[in-house]
């Protein structure tokens, strides 16, 4: 990878990293609320489609919302400017002394002993609010079962979560990827606790994310999103009919792996909802919101259904199909305007954009029973073979730059660079909120297909 694309990288790691923030609610005008993600000098000029003298060169959004949890607005018609969340704070240098080996101990459970001192770290990979990702190896044992026991550690502070009320979603995420198996869905393997965190051992996918991918090719051709939106399509119905709404899909949340094929991750935000269930909550990333949400009048699985049509807009046009840098006129946008369809696309692409993108969820593309049939069986997926997708038979024509099970080259330098230390935090003090949290996966090494 060449020394301007590292250099664009970790251009945007930083910018992640300095103005990662959340509109305060104290006055609706407040200029936080302007505040957004601002790529353009990370990847520079927008990028253009292949040439073609029918296919005009779309906007490329270079501005993006980050992912959000808040109360639900009980009143219809109102919007609202967003909470403002608890900022994270580091242990100072005499708690950190206090606790150095403290982290190493892993809290006993009735399932046995596993911890940080069975894995070796190779490198860091990433870093969010809550802690950080690490690229591990499992220490040989006589438990260690064959299989190149190559992972991704996700590190996550317990007095982060305590404080910013997160331990419902930190628990859910943990349940739900104990329940799910699918071929384009991480697979959890492992999860443990010690005094001060909590630790999830997941496959470690080394193809990047595909909003990486997205944004250095500028638009994805209609048979390459096709066979990655028939891949999501294939894991969400999945999750719904384990009674599963994920609620945050988007491409900073979906990874490639060596093979080309995407691979849903994230489950922060995801809940357990039966089929006339629905949930209150109001969450996700704004721009992929359907407009129940956004309306607190409810939702279930049809919201996710919305958020993949943003998702295909997107991956087709450059950019989501309502943008806006202030958040409250984005939110009024979804919820009152049409939306524009690319004049360049498909009228199959156009029916699926449209059925998809349906502000009513009770007659969208998905809602009702088996409305995942109602998606596969659309005219634009007439290519795909459902069966061999979803066992693996069907392989994408772009493939990343992998080299190896190990590579990170697809990671962000300023993290791969990093020292790849598990840092001591400080130990909650009030009760035992995360009690259950260890698992170990019935079969460690599942076929990778």
């Amino acid at each position: 990878m060449g020394s301007t694309s590292q250099s664009q990288k970790k251009n945007l790691h930083s910018l992640l990293l300095t103005n990662l923030t959340i509109p305060s609610s104290s006055s609706p005008s407040s200029s936080n609320n302007d505040l957004d993600f601002d790529f353009s000098h990370v990847f520079g000029p927008n990028p253009s489609p292949s040439p073609s003298t029918n296919v005009p060169t779309p906007h490329i959004i270079h501005n993006r919302s980050h992912s959000f949890v808040g109360p639900s607005p009980r009143l219809p018609t109102s919007l609202f400017p967003l909470p403002e969340l608890a900022s994270d704070s580091e242990p100072d240098d005499d708690e950190i002394e206090k606790r150095v080996f403290e982290e190493e101990k892993v809290v006993p459970t009735h399932e046995g002993k596993i911890g940080p001192l069975d894995f070796l770290i190779v490198r860091m990979v990433g870093q969010g609010s809550f802690g950080k990702v690490f690229l591990v190896r499992r220490k040989k044992g006589d438990d260690c079962l064959e299989g190149d026991g190559v992972f991704a550690m996700k590190v996550m502070k317990k007095d982060t979560i305590i404080k910013k009320n997160h331990v419902d979603y930190m628990r859910a995420e943990r349940d739900i990827l104990t329940k799910v198996v699918h071929p384009f869905i991480v697979q959890l393997r492992y999860s443990f606790q010690t005094k001060s965190k909590l630790y999830l051992i997941l496959d470690f996918i080394n193809g990047g994310h595909l909003f990486f991918h997205l944004y250095r090719q500028g638009i994805f051709s209609e048979d390459q999103a096709r066979i990655y939106t028939a891949e999501i399509v294939s894991a969400v119905s999945h999750l719904h009919k384990n009674g599963i709404v994920h609620r945050d899909l988007k491409p900073e949340n979906i990874l490639m792996d060596a093979d080309g094929h995407v691979m849903l991750t994230d489950f922060g935000l995801s809940k357990e909802i039966d089929e006339m269930g629905r949930s209150n909550s109001m969450c996700g990333t704004t721009e992929y919101m359907a407009p129940e949400i956004l309306l607190g009048k409810g939702h279930n699985k049809n919201a996710d259904w919305w958020s993949v049509g943003i998702l295909l807009y997107e991956m087709l046009s450059g950019k989501p199909p309502y943008t806006h840098t202030n958040r409250k006129k984005l939110q009024e946008k979804i919820i009152h305007e049409k939306f524009k369809l690319p004049p360049f696309l498909t009228s199959e692409a156009h029916s699926l954009l449209k059925g998809l993108l349906l502000k009513d969820p009770s007659t969208r593309f998905g809602s009702g029973l088996n409305g995942d049939e109602q998606i596969k069986s659309h005219k634009w997926f007439r290519s795909i073979n459902w069966k061999k997708l979803e066992a693996r038979e069907l392989q994408p024509k772009f493939k990343p730059d992998v080299f190896g099970k190990e590579c990170t080259a697809n990671f962000d330098q300023c993290w791969t660079e990093m020292p790849p230390n598990d840092s001591p935090a400080s130990t909650p003090t009030a009760g035992d909120h995360f009690q259950g949290y260890t698992y170990v996966a019935p079969n460690p090494w599942l076929p990778s297909g």
